[in-house]
């Protein structure tokens, strides 16, 4: 195989990020894109100059030179075009979180293992260049015995309205951002068993567009007695804020994600990708620059190509993606009743969306 040859489900904002990345693998080639508006698709493939366009995934999922797909569509388009792709013998990076419901995420990982084919989590800030560095500092004792790790993500919203309907997404921020959060930490812990789960959520900003929750704080504790505080917000106003904090018997590290490579800049106007973001970029603001290489999509995108082609082993999983999940639904109960959910732990119902004892609170 001289190269993998990769089609790409999804035209949005991560799927951009998606083809850049991709653009940054020798040993891969984009070959195909697919998303339901012919438009939209189009303009994705001249952009990144993909040869074929197509609005039916199942046409993409035919196409013999197709050997992997990324996926970055709608939560609950998750489980249908995973099952296909799998069923059809094609590797899958799927966008994060794995599916709006764990039935979903056990119907994925279990085709995936019938058919014989890789199913990675692509959870990108367990490749981001400084949270990487940061891990190594960790697992090199240079502060001691790691006990409390701490990572939030903030901005005003997402870009996309389906992202505000609960029964597409599964949830609010906790489901969108706090997944990230959430696998960081167990993968900066080395994955150890969970032994408790405590949350509050609130809707504070969007009340007017969701009925999920628009901020969250998450402690998790671990067997080994540490804790990971998650904290993930859609009403920060201000732009885009990334970072960890890892504390440990003889030090601690600070790591901003996004400022210590952005650029200062004023403007009137404000800027952006969506025109519903250029409210948040007007005045002094931060700009993000290189953000596909400082989030560690080329190295997620990488790693995932080495791992097709035999020469790694996958870092993340479809188990690694449901075990985030679980811990959402966890959270959620925790949230909806205020009590401490403690392992081991079952979803009463993991065909609802993880949100539902939040919103029955």
């Amino acid at each position: 195989m001289e190269k993998v040859k990769v089609g790409i489900i999804g035209s949005g904002f991560v799927s951009n990020l998606h083809a850049e990345a991709f653009q940054e693998v020798p040993q891969a080639e984009i070959v195909a894109a697919c998303s339901p508006s012919k438009g939209h698709v189009e303009n994705f493939a001249r952009k990144w100059k993909v040869p074929s366009a197509l609005t039916d995934y199942r046409k993409l999922m035919e196409l013999k030179d197709v050997d992997v797909v990324a996926v970055g569509i709608p939560n609950d388009l998750h489980r249908e075009v995973v099952v296909a792709a799998a069923e059809a013998g094609k590797h899958v990076i799927l966008e994060k979180p794995i599916a709006h419901t764990l039935e979903g995420a056990d119907a994925m990982i279990a085709a995936c293992k019938e058919h014989k084919v890789k199913l990675m989590y692509a959870e990108t800030i367990c490749f981001s260049p400084k949270y990487v560095r940061a891990k190594q500092l960790v697992t090199e004792n240079a502060i001691g015995d790691l006990y409390m790790a701490k990572q939030g993500e903030k901005h005003s919203g997402p870009h996309s309205d389906w992202f505000y309907d609960v029964n597409r997404s599964g949830g609010g921020a906790l489901m969108d951002m706090g997944c990230h959060g959430i696998e960081w930490a167990r993968w900066m812990y080395g994955k150890p068993k969970i032994k408790s789960v405590t949350a509050h959520c609130q809707l504070v900003y969007h009340k007017g567009r969701t009925r999920g929750d628009d901020n969250s704080v998450v402690i998790l504790e671990f067997e080994n007695g540490a804790i990971a505080v998650i904290e993930d917000s859609w009403a920060r106003h201000g732009g885009m804020d990334d970072r960890c904090e890892l504390y440990g018997t003889e030090g601690v590290i600070q790591c901003d994600l996004l400022r210590g490579s952005a650029m200062e800049t004023y403007s009137s106007n404000g800027y952006g990708y969506a025109v519903e973001k250029a409210g948040e970029t007007k005045g002094w603001t931060f700009t993000v620059f290189e953000e596909a290489y400082l989030y560690g999509f080329p190295q997620e995108m990488r790693h995932f190509i080495h791992c097709v082609l035999g020469e790694e082993r996958l870092m993340e999983s479809g188990e690694d993606g449901r075990a985030t999940l679980e811990i959402i639904y966890a959270a959620y109960e925790s949230a909806g009743t205020g009590k401490r959910v403690t392992w081991p732990y079952k979803p009463p119902n993991p065909g609802q969306v993880p949100v539902t004892p939040w919103l029955n609170r």
